[in-house]
């Protein structure tokens, strides 16, 4: 799973990405239990509750905005690592591993 997603990871930040059903904002509530310090999470998952609390669609996204919250395209982030448990050495596979893990969990 993870050698497929970071195949996105180098396209360009204004790519557009639609996923199939609308789960944003469940995801945005794990999303900060794995990456609390990021501002940028805090703000998306804001504007993500405030869309949903005017019943509107928060799918498509912008692949930059998936870059800087999504935590998993994220398993290189130093500040993800270090809630996980994980230091600088350990393989981004093995961190994404963790994070479907705790998503699995949550």
């Amino acid at each position: 799973m993870w050698a497929s997603l970071s195949q996105l990871t180098p396209l360009p930040d204004d790519t557009l990405v639609y996923c199939a059903y609308e789960y944003t904002q469940s995801n945005a509530r794990f999303a900060v239990t794995v990456d609390p310090a990021n501002s940028a999470l805090a703000e998306g998952k804001a504007a993500i509750d405030a869309a949903r609390a005017r019943g509107e669609p928060t799918v498509h996204s912008r692949l930059g905005d998936e870059k800087a919250t999504n935590p998993f395209l994220r398993p290189h982030d130093p500040a993800i690592r270090q809630q996980l448990g994980f230091d600088a050495a350990a393989p981004d596979w093995q961190v994404f591993g963790a994070i479907r893990a705790a998503k699995d969990r949550f």
